[in-house]
């Protein structure tokens, strides 16, 4: 029985551990050649080793399937030029590219953010994002074919005292709808995944998440990769255990004031919050991340 992915060639970043260890595993089993690339660092990007990487390679190997380890970094252009064109010399072309690399720092307020917190991480998520799916853009152009699924995350729809990774993650949404409209007439497709699961220092937020898999979060990303998915373009999903579900992304104006001629400044600050913003406060937040 033929295989979701057979012939097929995919790059999964990040893949070492957690939730792009599933990833990996997962589009294995249904017959694609996996990349699978890590730097082998800690959640907090603390350390370098080639152990995580090559233990998933062996397993992949050992269920009979095909893969190979690359330790670039997608922090840099040509980490993430070596990335792709790994894809390019072991397996002859690169059909899907699952942006999952990922890393955190220790929550602060917008005040007290070290600047060097804010670059690792923008250079890891959104830096990394773009360099690698600009690298797989000009072969998958050429060959009229690939899927390409990046990672957001809840933490962007509102979570406190994490304004660089909400930043970072909200930035990949943007560079999925306008990468899946560029790229949409070369046969290539790109969405978005907001997963909750238990990826490596979870549990530091809170326990709670470690009953969410990192299998249940593959089994999405695996259909998007496939040629069964080809309907499905510039989508942002959100998925967990049990829970599947597609964002209104961008939401709709929910409310709209019109006036002919336009609005002064005095106007605005009257009608607004009898209207837009009624039943709103400073303090007051829609509940966007209860289950953390």
């Amino acid at each position: 029985m033929r295989k979701l992915l057979d012939g097929r060639v995919a790059v999964v970043t990040g893949s070492g551990n957690g939730i792009g260890r599933a990833h990996a595993l997962g589009l294995s089993k249904q017959g694609a050649k996996v990349v699978v690339n890590d730097i082998g660092t800690s959640a907090y990007g603390q350390g370098i080793s080639h152990d995580p990487a090559d233990a998933v390679v062996k397993e992949i190997k050992a269920m009979g399937n095909s893969a190979v380890a690359c330790y670039d970094s997608v922090t840099t252009e040509k980490g993430c030029a070596n990335i792709i064109q790994t894809a390019i010399d072991s397996f002859g072309r690169i059909d899907v590219l699952i942006n999952n690399a990922g890393l955190v720092k220790n929550p602060h307020n917008i005040a007290d953010i070290p600047s060097e917190d804010w670059d690792i991480i923008q250079k890891t998520h959104l830096y990394g994002t773009f360099y690698c799916t600009r690298a797989a853009c000009a072969h998958m152009r050429k060959q009229k074919y690939g899927r390409i699924i990046n990672t957001s995350s809840h933490v962007g729809l509102g979570f406190n005292n994490f304004v660089s990774y909400a930043a970072a993650k909200e930035g990949i949404v943007g560079l999925t709808r306008v990468v899946a409209r560029d790229m949409a007439e070369f046969g290539v497709t790109c969405n978005a995944i907001r997963p909750i699961a238990a990826w490596r220092g979870a549990a530091d937020i809170n326990p709670k998440i470690e009953a969410n898999r990192p299998e249940d979060i593959a089994a999405l990303v695996v259909y998007l990769a496939s040629e069964a998915a080809d309907h499905i373009n510039g989508c942002i999903f959100e998925v967990w255990r049990g829970h599947v579900g597609i964002f209104t992304d961008p939401p709709p104006v929910e409310q709209v004031l019109k006036k002919d001629g336009g609005w002064t400044t005095e106007e605005l600050a009257e009608a607004i919050p009898q209207t837009l913003t009624k039943g709103r406060s400073r303090e007051k937040f829609p509940k966007f991340l209860e289950f953390f």
